[in-house]
């Protein structure tokens, strides 16, 4: 997912970004800004098993990322989607949506970048 940089990628927290389980599939960018649902769903299953998850959905709320997968959650327009609805015309009977599980941190994260928002309006 990353070009070879020749600085140092480690953040102010002192995350090593070197770590992230992306990286280890280098030649993938593709699948993490896939339109396809099973290629969405590798690229979360990548981000599963990676020890830098949290601070990496924490960093694209944080960015209000435009789309792709970031810490194993789907991202468009912005906005965290649940799973990505199949291509053509919607059906008639809507299905519900599907619950959208986070960690509590990010919760509050979400919680307190809408008050700034709602403040700022």
């Amino acid at each position: 997912m990353f070009a070879e940089e020749p600085y140092d990628i480690t953040d102010d927290e002192g995350l090593d970004w070197a770590d992230a389980a992306c990286r280890a599939h280098g030649g993938l960018t593709q699948l993490f800004f896939s339109e396809l649902i099973p290629e969405i769903n590798e690229a979360k299953a990548i981000c599963e098993s990676c020890p830098l998850l949290e601070p990496c959905l924490r960093g694209a709320i944080v960015r209000r990322e435009s789309a792709g997968v970031w810490g194993g959650q789907l991202f468009a327009n912005g906005r965290i989607l649940a799973q990505k609805r199949k291509r053509g015309r919607p059906p008639k009977v809507r299905q519900p949506e599907p619950e959208l599980i986070l960690p509590p941190g990010i919760l509050r994260l979400i919680a307190e970048l809408d008050r700034e928002e709602a403040q700022s309006a």
